[in-house]
């Protein structure tokens, strides 16, 4: 009803028609307005359920995926987990094929020093031994023994292969440890012997004046040469031939080595050992009237 109507004045049909209409009008407008509410309602109601429709739809498809994609996640994850053992064990291996290397390499290096070591000790003994048997070059002081001829002395007067040999043989008694005759090293495979008129050396033919060397301690050699049987022997033999001798120091000589040739195996003979366990071989050779082998 309208505010300014003034109830006391307006007349009573008229009061309750106007009322009437008024209630009217409420009823129909709360039906109209509750209407609109249960629309509404029922508008967000089908909303929500769509909502709640479409998110349990996502759910059930993200379900259905992750339970699809399980086994591919977990067929990557174990490949990758066999790669990395896999790896771990190929470096494991070549850390131990390293350190097995090293250890070879160590073990390797101890035996080209023993071995160098070895070598070492080999060539200074063969130096030695080489020395010793004339195959290698020496120096050292020296004894000369200058040796020639009588004056006049006929051919069956004059010096012989085996005259030198007695004198060789007297100064490596008396010490000596190298010697040459006329620049030919001696050594055990050494021949002084007569070929024809001339007296050879190592197949080298040599002439009087003879120059034989001896290195050594000469201060004692010269003595214990003729003290010795051999030196005795011939100082005697000179005496008888008239031979020509000089015997002094002449301090630092070097002496080359023997032939190569030399080195060289020609014949070889076997040895047979008797009841006594020794051995016996044989020799060849003729003696001549000097006593020395021609």
């Amino acid at each position: 009803m309208p505010e300014h109507l003034d109830r006391a004045r307006t007349p009573l049909l008229t009061l309750i028609t106007l009322e009437s209409m008024d209630e009217d009008y409420q009823a129909a407008s709360r039906r109209r307005g509750g209407a609109a509410e249960v629309r509404a309602g029922s508008s967000r109601g089908v909303g929500v359920l769509v909502v709640l429709l479409l998110f349990g739809m996502l759910v059930a498809v993200a379900a259905v995926q992750t339970s699809r994609e399980a086994p591919v996640e977990d067929a990557s994850r174990q490949s990758l987990i066999d790669r990395i053992n896999d790896h771990r064990r190929s470096v494991a291996r070549t850390q131990q094929r390293l350190a097995d290397l090293r250890d070879a390499n160590t073990k390797a290096d101890g035996e080209l020093a023993a071995l160098g070591a070895r070598l070492n000790a080999a060539q200074g003994r063969a130096t030695d031994l080489g020395a010793l048997t004339g195959f290698q070059p020496v120096t050292g002081p020296a004894l000369r023994v200058s040796l020639d001829n009588a004056k006049y002395a006929d051919q069956n007067d004059e010096i012989r292969d085996s005259d030198i040999g007695l004198l060789v043989d007297g100064l490596w008694g008396a010490g000596a440890e190298a010697i040459t005759v006329n620049g030919q090293r001696v050594t055990a495979r050494t021949g002084i012997r007569t070929s024809g008129a001339a007296i050879e050396v190592n197949g080298v033919g040599v002439a009087p004046p003879y120059t034989i060397l001896a290195i050594g301690n000469t201060d004692q050699m010269s003595a214990d040469f003729l003290n010795s049987a051999a030196g005795q022997a011939f100082v005697a033999l000179a005496g008888q031939y008239d031979f020509r001798y000089d015997l002094h120091d002449v301090g630092q000589v070097r002496m080359a080595a023997a032939p190569t040739s030399l080195t060289r195996l020609r014949s070889a003979t076997s040895t047979k050992a008797d009841s006594s366990g020794r051995k016996h071989g044989k020799t060849h050779g003729k003696k001549d009237k000097r006593g020395g082998n021609g």
